[in-house]
């Protein structure tokens, strides 16, 4: 068996699918594993088999190239050394290059031209399996009859699984693309298409049945049935409950965004009937999750790393218990060939891509108090923040996340003795680390997703096979983020909830400020639901930072083309004094601090939406380019 994927939610492909006793790695294919079609839909076993495909549809974004790019707000900028990453296409308002034809290296994960459902990381885009997971699950939809010899809790499995996938590839589709047809049955391939894109409000309302129906029939645990008994331990990854709920929450709340809501035939502000039912399904998500029916919890604060990536641990996929809806990791030690260099300084590491965070982003980092910093130049009494000591008593997810000018960066020894100022971040103006090509361009360093000893020094750093890096779709923290947004855009205040779960919106965020350690929501802020939003922006912008949502969040509220969302910028300052490495790099003093922009994006209102493909629109009249394209 030459294949190894740490790869739970498939396992039962071996041990279950193929009736094969042993299967020490996960998802090898076995000869008892080639079904003909006649067989496919006759069983549980047979029919699971056929549903088993459609995980390894989903796209790795975190891990789908040797480098890897998905932040493309104005949360995160490239080094100058490449130019063929989507990132750095969006930054010159070219749209266009989500596609394989524009970035001409295969970077893309929304595009690849080779697309398989084997288990190579580098095979799988949206676009490209998408269509065809939606394809695939109206199959398996239209031949539900031929499964008779299935108990019925088979039965709602096979088929909640497969409602969930068409719901959630539409869904995906959707928030970059607008309306589109709904595919919710199999195309004949001689038939002439005449599909009509629908207004995004109907594709909503048709994910949602899907996600719905899915929610009623998958249980919370696939541990907890008969069937998933045969797989006990290994279904963390299988289509529930609570990922048909996240995805129907989430769903409504796109629809009722300003952005969504405008196209759709509303206005530009929140459609308050859609941001109810978002927190209806929200509310039944979380209320399960707390009262322990769903194994789905926040992890601890100390483990906050466990949601993004391992170490230490040959197989174990990150996400913990925390995580909701993520894809399979495919192949041991994928990350140690790119995505774990691409966060620290070529003088410390390998490699010359290297993704900042800017530093116009990391202000939103307020103060441990949970007040934010209104101007860094400038001290502020009532937060606390001093503008020479600009890294003291920060949110305890800025020192999580941010490396800052001072940071130990090498814990072991540096042989050449030339080299050994580079143990720590010399992120001041002018300082070693600062580099536009294949440093820090920002003045920041991101290490959320990566241990400080990604380095080319430490011990545990290279080809090791311990250092697994994987971003979830969904997570639990996200959940309570978009009910608090839900509930007070419904309900029109920050005390809104919905009528199934206890908590208030505000509730909902300071259960997420608390378990990191920060201040709750100052009062100063609940009384006006404008002022409320932008706190909620803000934590939003926090406590999920660089996880992929920041693009989407911005396109979805109408900001993406205002100012100051277009701005990209560095930190500049001088050290007071010689870095003194005895002491803790949030006392270091520093002088003249000041933002410097690197880059303003020019982006109008077509902006809001990714261009189709040319091929694709000229299909037939009835599906048409996005407005500006």
């Amino acid at each position: 068996m030459k294949k190894r994927i740490k790869l739970f939610c498939v396992a039962a492909v071996c041990s279950l699918t193929f009736g094969v006793t042993s299967c020490s790695h996960f998802l090898d294919r076995d000869p008892q594993s080639l079904v003909s079609e006649k067989d496919a839909f006759k069983n549980f076993i047979n029919f699971q088999g056929f549903t088993e495909e459609l995980y390894h549809t989903i796209p790795d974004f975190s891990n789908g190239y040797w480098t890897n790019s998905w932040n493309w707000g104005e949360d995160e900028i490239q080094s100058t050394a490449q130019n063929f990453h989507f990132g750095v296409k969006i930054e010159n308002g070219d749209f266009w290059g989500w596609q394989r034809n524009f970035d001409g290296w295969q970077a893309g994960w929304m595009d690849r031209n080779n697309n398989s459902t084997n288990d190579d990381r580098f095979t799988k885009s949206l676009w490209g399996l998408g269509w065809y997971g939606i394809r695939k699950a109206n199959l398996g939809l239209a031949n539900l009859d031929k499964l008779t010899d299935a108990t019925q809790e088979e039965k709602d499995l096979i088929k909640g699984q497969l409602l969930f996938f068409r719901g959630w590839y539409h869904f995906m589709f959707m928030q970059y693309f607008g309306g589109l047809p709904y595919i919710d049955k199999v195309l004949p391939g001689d038939e002439k298409l005449t599909l009509p894109r629908l207004k995004y409000s109907e594709c909503a309302d048709k994910a949602a049945a899907d996600f719905r129906e899915a929610a009623n029939l998958l249980p919370t645990d696939w541990d907890n049935t008969t069937a998933g008994k045969r797989t006990l331990g290994k279904n963390q990854l299988r289509i529930n409950k609570i990922m048909a709920l996240g995805y129907l929450g989430k769903n409504y709340l796109w629809a009722g965004s300003p952005l969504m809501n405008s196209v759709s035939g509303g206005g530009t502000s929140y459609n308050a009937d859609y941001c109810k039912k978002a927190a209806e399904a929200f509310g039944e998500l979380l209320k399960l999750c707390e009262s322990g029916e769903a194994p789905h919890k926040l992890v601890p604060f100390a483990q906050f790393y466990t949601n993004f990536y391992t170490t230490g641990q040959n197989w174990q996929i990150p996400g913990a218990t925390e995580a909701i809806f993520r894809g399979p990791y495919y192949g041991a030690n994928s990350s140690n060939w790119g995505t774990s260099k691409q966060y620290s300084p070529l003088i410390i590491s390998e490699g010359d891509v290297k993704f900042l965070p800017t530093s116009n982003y990391v202000n939103y980092y307020g103060m441990a108090n949970g007040l934010p910093i209104k101007d860094i130049t400038k001290a502020d009494a009532e937060s606390g923040y001093n503008p020479e000591y600009p890294w003291r008593g920060r949110d305890p997810r800025f020192y999580n996340d941010i490396v800052f000018d001072g940071v130990r960066m090498v814990a072991g020894s540096i042989p050449n003795a030339s080299e050994a100022n580079n143990r720590y971040a010399n992120l001041h103006t002018g300082g070693s680390y600062r580099d536009i090509a294949t440093g820090s361009r920002t003045g920041y360093l991101l290490f959320k997703f990566v241990p400080r000893t990604a380095n080319k020094y430490d011990q545990g750093y290279g080809y090791d096979k311990s250092l697994h890096v994987h971003l979830p779709y969904m997570r639990l923290a996200d959940i309570y983020l978009m009910y608090a947004e839900a509930a007070a855009q419904g309900y029109g205040s920050s005390a809104g909830k919905s009528t199934n779960y206890s908590k208030t919106s505000v509730d909902a965020i300071n259960v997420i400020r608390e378990r990191a350690g920060v201040g709750r929501v100052d009062a100063q802020f609940l009384g006006s639901l404008d002022k409320y939003m932008e706190e909620l922006r803000r934590e939003r912008a926090v406590e999920l930072a660089f996880e992929g949502h920041r693009f989407n969040d911005l396109r979805r509220w109408l900001l993406i083309a205002k100012s100051p969302y277009t701005l990209k910028k560095s930190i500049e300052f001088d050290r007071a004094t010689v870095l003194d490495p005895t002491k803790d790099p949030k006392d270091n003093r520093v002088l003249n601090i000041r933002e410097s922009v690197i880059l303003e994006r020019r982006f109008t209102e077509k902006h809001n939406w990714l261009p189709l493909k040319v091929n694709d629109v000229n299909l037939y009249l009835e599906f048409p380019q996005n407005p500006g394209w």
